[in-house]
This record gives structure tokens, sequence and C-alpha cells, in this order.
């Protein structure tokens, strides 16, 4: 390959992640960063790389081949659609966006630029996801009925001042979404969804905040999908006990698990989880589509799914606080008391929060919206 030029959008926050990402293929002289765009100061900017603070202006005299946007998610239609007409391709974070005439929006610029768009959801570059979407295909499980995942993390006060989009639903009247499903655990409702690439019949949440934010921190998602399987999201931010992400796929024939940061795989064959290995960053699977036609593994077509469900929570009654006294409080956490026992439930049976008879109280209804 040659050294393709690559330029971020988004420099500061999560954007140094991305510059970080960025050195080890430099160093072995795949990328050259080009070029940094953020309207705040930037954060440690390298030596010799331009900064800018106007984006418009990085593209058009930096000529990137490559652009990176890492920005909220109510401003990547524009900002992506800028680098596309510019020439670039695009690595988008996730969500790409948030209602499906954005997206569709975005599919008709990349046929119209002829450039592509990669999404950042790095559990589509899994290769035991690759081996599992082949078991299933094969008939290994029989027909498949369910996926579930169960992911029980913990954010404390601070992440949710982390940036002024933060928790927040809409900003400057544009929807954000910075809940748990759209952001931290947008990685597992992607790839629940890519176990069938079924399309998406059906979107039910019961959802709920242990803070005054105006996002879910916690929350069970049920998609029914058109083959009439269906996918069952368990999340927490609010957790006890750390879950990194457990993955099963339930068929009639029997059970896999998956853990996708690990590549762990257990097909109804296996004794135990096996190691599946030869992930590839999402960057460098972009540089081989650009070099040699190499499909992408996250290309903006695959998560549509994805985008049709964020569409249905836009327009859901937004979550409700629970009672203070549901909460242990400490140094900046609240631990939703109980949380990892009824989530793993919902995970299993495939239930709704408040399909199951829950421990704590709520400040808020007790409803269930459907999409």
């Amino acid at each position: 390959m040659t050294v393709t030029s690559v330029a971020l959008i988004g420099a500061n926050g999560h954007g140094l992640h991305h510059r970080q990402n960025l050195v080890e293929p430099a160093e072995r002289g795949l990328v050259r960063l080009a070029g940094l765009a953020d309207p705040q100061p930037v954060v440690d900017p390298p030596d010799g790389v331009p900064v800018y603070t106007d984006h418009a202006a990085m593209l058009a005299e930096v000529k990137p081949e490559v652009v990176i946007v890492c920005t909220p998610p109510h401003t990547h239609l524009a900002l992506t659609r800028d680098a596309l007409r510019a020439g670039a391709d695009v690595l988008l974070e996730k969500p790409p966006v948030l209602d499906r005439a954005e997206h569709d929006a975005l599919l008709a610029e990349q046929d119209a630029t002829g450039r592509v768009v990669q999404v950042g959801f790095q559990s589509l570059a899994s290769p035991a996801l690759v081996k599992l979407r082949a078991a299933v295909a094969a008939g290994e499980l029989g027909t498949v009925r369910q996926i579930s995942v169960l992911g029980c993390w913990r954010r404390d006060d601070a992440y949710w001042s982390r940036s002024p989009w933060s928790g927040r639903r809409t900003v400057n009247g544009r929807p954000s979404l910075d809940g748990a499903l759209a952001n931290p655990f947008a990685h597992a409702v992607m790839q629940t969804l890519a176990v069938l690439d079924a399309p998406v019949l059906r979107v039910e949440i019961d959802w709920l905040r242990v803070r005054p934010i105006e996002v879910e921190d916690t929350a069970t998602l049920r998609i029914t999908l058109a083959d009439g399987a269906r996918v069952l999201v368990a999340v927490t931010l609010a957790g006890e006990e750390h879950v990194d992400g457990e993955l099963t796929v339930y068929g009639d024939r029997g059970v896999a698990e998956l853990a996708f940061r690990e590549d762990l795989l257990r097909l109804p064959a296996d004794q135990a989880a096996v190691l599946v290995e030869g992930r590839e960053s999402l960057l460098e699977n972009l540089l081989a589509h650009r070099a040699t036609g190499a499909p992408l593994l996250s290309g903006l077509a695959r998560t549509a799914s994805f985008t049709t469900v964020i569409e249905q929570l836009r327009v859901a009654p937004p979550p409700y606080q629970v009672a203070p006294q549901a909460l242990a409080v400490d140094d900046g956490h609240r631990t939703l008391v109980g949380v990892n026992t009824v989530l793993r439930r919902c995970a299993a049976e495939g239930a709704l929060m408040n399909e199951l008879s829950t421990p704590w109280g709520a400040n808020g209804p007790d409803v269930t919206a459907n999409g």
C-alpha cells in the first residue's frame, strides 16, 4: 500500500483515541496524519500537523484521502457529506446518524461521489462474528429464535459531564441521544442485529436513568426481526459486578456464545469458548478497500438496521428516573441495586424490565414505549 493521507475532524475528546490509533499504522508507513480540525483549541497537536478550526478549510487545503469524523452524532451528516464531496473516503464514528432519512441521504452521497463510508462499529470487525454468522447460515444452531446481549458497566458523574452534549436527547434542536444504547452499548446493539441481518419490524423499549440526565443509562430493548427472531439487549451503566457484553444466540438445535472484544466464540459443538484470530482494524480494512477493493467490514449500508432502531428510540417516551432509595452512591458512582440480576433474567427470558418484578421503585411511570 502507498502512504494514505488522513485527516481528523474532532481532534479532542474521543478524537484523542483516533489520534493514538494512527500512530502504529503511521510508523508502518501506511498513513500520514495530514490535518486536524476542531472548533475548540486542540489538545497536544503533533508537531508539523496543521490545525484548523474550520473543517471546510482543512478539506480544501489538505485534500486528505481519508477523513475520520469523530464529532457529536447530530453533526455527522453535514461533516461526512462535506468530506465525501471533497473526494475523501470516511471513517465515521458510531452512531452514523440518528434517523433513516439522514442514513439514506449519506448512502445517496456515496453513490454520487463514488466514495465510501466505514462506520466505527468495531464489533463488526470481530472474526468471531464472521464464524458465528457462518455457523448460523449452515444450520448448526437450527432456527434462531432469540439473540440476547447482557452488558453491565459503571460510569461515574464525570462521564455525564464530559462534553456539552453528554447525556442529552437533543442539542440545539437536533437529536443527540447520548444514552447507553446509542453510544457505549451501540456496538452490542449492532452486533446482535448483524447475526441475522434481517429487517427490523418492531422496537420495544423499557428504560430508566439513575441521575438527572435526559437519556437512559439502563435499558432493555426488544427488537422483532422480519424472520420472526427477537433481539433482546439488556444493558446498564450503573451496574454492580462488571459484565463486558455477553452475546448469546438461541437456536432450536443449540446455543452459541460470543465475546466480541476477546474474539471468543463457543458454538454448540464446543466444550469451551475458542479464540478466533485474524482481527483487522476498521481503518486498515478501509485502506485495504481503497487499495484492493476488499469488502468493508462496517460499511454504511450494513448499519442501516441500527439506524432504524435508533430512529424508533427518538420518538419513544423519555426514560424515567428511579427513586433515590434504589441506589447505592459512592465516590461519584450511582449503582442501581439488583440491576445485574434483573438484566440477566431479561436477557435469558427475552423480557423487558417492566415485564418482571423489579426490586426498585421509580419516580416516573412504569410503562413500555412501543415503536
